[in-house]
C-alpha cells in the first residue's frame, strides 16, 4: 500500500462508468446521481449532442444546472472508444431499438451492461412485435438479461451481465402486487387493476405539442395495449388491467391498484405480507395507517412508498386498495439502475443514493 510518511494509505477503488444516451432526461439524472456517488468515475458521456458547427457539446452545453461540474463532451457513441475507457459499468440510457442493436456488441468486449430502455425486459420475443411494434432482433439475449429489479432479484443482479432496469410503470405496479401474489392473496379467476399517473418526464424530452405546459393535461393514453402490460404481468405474477395517464406535473409516478382477495385474507394479513417482504428492505418505505402515498414524498429520491387499506366487512369486504409512489427518473430509471450497479460491483446497495 501506498504511504505518506508513516502513514498506510488506503487507497478506495473507483469504478469507471460510462453513461450512453446523456442527453435525456434518464441519463441526465444517472449523471447527477453518479456525480455525487463516492466510488464512481464518469469516464465518458455518449450520445447525438452537437453544437451548430458539427463538433460534439458539452454535456452542460444541454444541461446548464452541471456547468461546473461536469463538462465532459457528450461523444457520438463508437463501441470501440467506449471500451477503450475500459468501464467497470456501461449504462444504456437509450431508445429500445439503440439497446438492442449497442448491447451485443457491448458484451462480446466483455463489458457490463445496465440497460434502461425496455429492449431486454420481456423473455418471450414474440411479445415485442405486438407491445413494441419491431421485431426482437437479438432474441438470444432474453434469456440472459437478468430483471433489475434488486428487492426480486438481488442475487441474480450480482452475477449479471446484462441488467435490464425495470420500467418506471412496472417498479410501481410490481412492488405492492408481487409479494401479495407469491403469498396466495388474489382471488383466483380475479384480474387486478392499475390505475397510474405519471409526470411528463415519463414521455422523454422529444418536444411534442401534447407535452406543452398550455397543452397537458391529466388524461389516459395506451389504454389496453401499453408496452408495460406485459412486463407488470410477468414479474408481478398476475394479469392485470393497466392504465396509464399523464399528468401536468415534471416527474413522479402514483399507482392506484385494486385486488380481490383470496379467502382468509383480511387487513391484518395483508400488512404481515407485506412487512415480511419489505421490512428490511432500504428503499421501500410502507405507510402508516390513514397516509398514502404522494409524488412530492418521494421526488428526487429512489424510495417506493406503499399504502394501503381495505374492509374487513361489509359491502367491500375482500376488496384491497393499495397506493405506491415513485419518482419515475429515480426508483423508476437512474436511480434503480445505479442500486443495481452497487450490486454487481459489490458496493454497498445504498451507496450515492441518500440511504
Amino acid at each position: 500500500m501506498p504511504r505518506v510518511g508513516n502513514a498506510i494509505v488506503c487507497v478506495m477503488h473507483m469504478a469507471r462508468v460510462v453513461v450512453i444516451g446523456a442527453g435525456g432526461y434518464s441519463g441526465a439524472e444517472l449523471v447527477s446521481i453518479l456525480l455525487e456517488h463516492p466510488r464512481v468515475e464518469i469516464a465518458g458521456l455518449f450520445g447525438s449532442a452537437r453544437r451548430g458547427d458539427g463538433k460534439p457539446a458539452a454535456f452542460s452545453e444541454a444541461w446548464p444546472r452541471f456547468r461546473g461540474r461536469m463538462d465532459l463532451a457528450v461523444r457520438a457513441t463508437d463501441i470501440a472508444e467506449v471500451a477503450g475507457l475500459k468501464p467497470d459499468a456501461v449504462f444504456l440510457a437509450t431508445p429500445h431499438e439503440a439497446s438492442i442493436e449497442l448491447a451485443p456488441q457491448l458484451l462480446e468486449r466483455g463489458l457490463t451492461v445496465f440497460d434502461l430502455s425496455g429492449g431486454f425486459r420481456l423473455q418471450d420475443a414474440a411479445l415485442y412485435p405486438v407491445f413494441y411494434g419491431f421485431s426482437h432482433e437479438h432474441p438470444e439475449l432474453l434469456g440472459r438479461a437478468v430483471y433489475g429489479l434488486p428487492e426480486l432479484f438481488r442475487a441474480e443482479i450480482a452475477k449479471a451481465e446484462l441488467v435490464a432496469v425495470p420500467g418506471c410503470y412496472p417498479t410501481s405496479a410490481i412492488l405492492p402486487l408481487r409479494p401479495l401474489v407469491q403469498a396466495g392473496a388474489v382471488r383466483p379467476g380475479t384480474r387486478v387493476i392499475v390505475d397510474s399517473i405519471s409526470g411528463v418526464s415519463g414521455a422523454g424530452r422529444s418536444p411534442s405539442q401534447a407535452m406543452l405546459l398550455c397543452e397537458v393535461s391529466v388524461r389516459a393514453y395506451n389504454v389496453l395495449k401499453h408496452r408495460h402490460n406485459p412486463e407488470i404481468d410477468a414479474y408481478a405474477g398476475v394479469p392485470v388491467v393497466f392504465t396509464p395517464h399523464i399528468g401536468p406535473y415534471d416527474r413522479g409516478i402514483e399507482s392506484t391498484i385494486h385486488v380481490e382477495l383470496a379467502d382468509g385474507w383480511d387487513r391484518a394479513r395483508v400488512g404481515e405480507a407485506l412487512r415480511g417482504a419489505y421490512e428490511q428492505e432500504p428503499f421501500v418505505r410502507l405507510c402508516p395507517p390513514g397516509v398514502w402515498p404522494a409524488v412530492n414524498d418521494v421526488k428526487g429520491t429512489n424510495f417506493c412508498d406503499i399504502g394501503w387499506a381495505m374492509e374487513d366487512a361489509g359491502p367491500l369486504k375482500g376488496h384491497l386498495v393499495i397506493s405506491s409512489a415513485i419518482d419515475n427518473l429515480v426508483k423508476g430509471a437512474a436511480g434503480q439502475a445505479v442500486q443495481c450497479m452497487n450490486l454487481r460491483l459489490g458496493m454497498p446497495e445504498t451507496l450515492g443514493l441518500g440511504v
